[in-house]
């Protein structure tokens, strides 16, 4: 249940327990109306033919099931297109895409002064005289250096800490599963990618805004956070998030937007952190931050993907300019984004062969391809 040895390892992959998920339409609100909707538009870069041939392999079977794709070019959508049964209203799960949204969140926080990147980060576990995790710092969790011995992706597939924590043992309370992980590595000296990490940022944030336990107040406290700093200044009016039994943030897979919202967040990025009319919502040297490598892999910066040549990459290097980045989550979820190209892509689907993601990567890239740079 691996990717290629050069990629990283399934993006919170859950592999059959997923696809059993999937089979089930248990993370699915579908639209309705049995037809397919397809708006291909163009722009003066490129015309509507050659941005429709382009989008039409990414629907064809080989590259799984597409259920929503969109084009923005200069912060308009040029093409939209959605598989039968989905639509414009229809909320798909972001996966591992969720981790980007977690990561605006803590940077509104640290632009707050609630947090500080390069202080240890407060969780009671890690409290006792001499205990090692007690340096752990919120800039090595956003760039998945912690150090904690969390693993995404094992065989046999229910011993994944990534499974335990969101289906299993862990699930009632996933930040003290997370937590209670002990170090690896030294802190700050190994990549390894961690939903476990950035569910500790959830919990980091939720006691940030209250000092109750109480699951509902949590709930709630971030809730209120989300709606007044994020979701209605960026106008991502589908954005709903999951809670655990503990009222912390699923904020490493489970979030739902629309695929025009998913394109708005990705626009976001792009603009440095401004939204649709301009306002800066989240602060521009943040977005910068997160798009900063990281010093232990040069593909991956605070919770976003870079297209960057590296051991473990989620995007395609040598396929796309340099400079583009994107949230890439389980089964090819994907928004990517091209400042050079003044352009955002969204792809939603189930692809949950390596074939199929390859596929999906490829048509992406040639799409991508398509406008200048």
């Amino acid at each position: 249940m691996r990717l290629e040895r050069k990629s990283v390892k399934r993006l919170g992959a859950i592999g059959g327990i997923l696809a059993m998920l999937a089979v089930a339409g248990l993370w699915t609100v579908h639209a309705a109306g049995p037809e397919p909707i397809v708006r291909i538009g163009g722009d003066s870069d490129v015309d509507a033919a050659a941005l429709g041939a382009a989008i039409d392999p990414l629907f064809d079977s080989e590259a799984g099931e597409t259920r929503a794709l969109i084009v923005m070019h200069d912060g308009k959508i040029v093409a939209e297109r959605y598989a039968p049964g989905f639509g414009p209203q229809t909320k798909l799960l972001s996966w591992s895409m969720a981790k980007s949204v977690t990561a605006v969140l803590i940077g509104l926080m640290v632009s707050d002064g609630r947090l500080a990147l390069d202080s240890p980060v407060p969780v009671a576990a890690w409290g006792q005289p001499g205990d090692p995790r007690g340096r752990i710092t919120l800039r090595q969790l956003l760039a998945m250096t912690s150090g904690l011995d969390h693993v995404e992706d094992t065989e046999p597939l229910a011993e994944a800490d990534t499974v335990r924590m969101l289906f299993t043992d862990g699930a009632q309370d996933m930040g003290a599963f997370a937590e209670a992980k002990p170090l690896a590595h030294r802190p700050g000296s190994a990549f390894s990618y961690s939903t476990g990490s950035t569910i500790i940022l959830s919990d980091l944030m939720a006691r940030m805004l209250t000092d109750s336990a109480d699951p509902d107040v949590r709930r709630r406290a971030m809730q209120m956070f989300i709606d007044g700093r994020l979701k209605i200044p960026a106008r991502l009016d589908s954005l709903t998030v999951e809670y655990d039994a503990a009222g912390t943030m699923i904020g490493g897979s489970f979030m739902h937007m629309t695929a025009r919202d998913y394109a708005r967040f990705g626009e976001l990025l792009r603009n440095h952190g401004r939204g649709v009319v301009g306002h800066q919502i989240v602060p521009e040297k943040w977005i910068d931050y997160m798009r900063t490598p990281s010093p232990r892999n040069a593909a991956y910066g605070a919770h976003l993907w870079l297209n960057r040549d590296s051991e473990e990459s989620a995007l395609m290097p040598g396929q796309a300019p340099r400079s583009l980045f994107g949230c890439v989550g389980h089964d090819g979820q994907y928004i990517l984004v091209s400042p050079s190209q003044r352009l955002t892509v969204v792809r939603l689907g189930m692809s949950p062969d390596k074939a199929q993601r390859e596929v999906v990567k490829e048509g992406l890239a040639k799409l991508v391809g398509l406008y200048s740079r």
